[in-house]
């Protein structure tokens, strides 16, 4: 296999974690080449000047070089002035990175995704807003071809009605929720009972597809339709930065 040499490459950490005496596994997302992880050498010497460039949330220049899978990082920079995630903000950015590293598969090109997360993380200094996170959940899906919620007006009109209520079942979408009555027949529901967790107006999920955001209801059933979704996904497997957001 011959040798890779990429230069200068717009990246973000997603993690990093130790790795023999002195380097660093580092698992970043790239605008070109998707998530991937390199080997810094020699970064957690006293004095190291990379040490400290090796951050979540910092707009990144990256070189590597190397054979396989599994690559040395060369060279990195800041791409520009940052500032720090604080608070509510910070445990959202980890949210959003052990999403990426949960869902992505390595090598998967998503330039896309990459600048809706650079603008995300840049919306996420100002401070924490619940809407941020629930349209990068969002386009997250979509990019990744989960996205259940039709983006034309035409459609949407066809799919749901403001006055019903709809039945989330995975990797088949949205049903006209119904019930059985006590002949057995199927009627359709007027209103969900509180343990109906799959259960959706159609209102709201008009308004998600639409990111229209004001109303807290809207946001409450996307992170419902959120987790639905990630449950499926993931299986057994946790977010654990969801507790510490939580």
């Amino acid at each position: 296999m011959n040798s890779k040499r990429v230069l200068l490459q717009p990246a973000f950490v997603l993690h990093r974690r130790a790795y023999r005496e002195t380097s660093f596994l580092v698992e970043l997302f790239t605008q070109e080449f998707g998530r991937l992880t390199l080997i810094a050498r020699g970064v957690r010497k006293m004095h190291s000047a990379t040490f400290g460039l090796i951050q979540p949330f910092s707009p990144l220049l990256v070189s590597w070089s190397g054979k396989g899978e599994l690559m040395t990082l060369s060279y990195i920079e800041t791409k520009s002035v940052v500032r720090r995630l604080n608070k509510e903000s910070l445990f959202a950015g980890l949210y959003l990175n052990e999403l990426l590293m949960c869902l992505l598969q390595k090598w998967d090109v998503h330039t896309e995704l990459f600048i809706n997360y650079e603008k995300t993380i840049t919306m996420l200094q100002q401070g924490l807003e619940e809407k941020i996170l629930r349209m990068f959940e969002k386009s997250l899906f979509e990019e990744l071809g989960y996205g259940v919620l039709p983006k034309s007006d035409i459609s949407l009109q066809k799919a749901f009605l403001p006055e019903k209520y709809y039945r989330f079942i995975f990797e088949q979408g949205f049903v006209l929720g119904n019930t059985m009555d006590v002949s057995g027949a199927e009627v359709p529901v007027e209103r969900p009972s509180n343990h109906q967790s799959n259960l959706f107006s159609g209102k709201n999920l008009l308004a998600i597809a639409n990111n229209h955001w004001q109303d807290e209801a809207v946001l409450r059933d996307a992170k419902r339709l959120t987790r639905l979704m990630l449950a499926s996904l993931l299986g057994a497997r946790q977010i654990y930065s969801r507790q510490l957001l939580s």
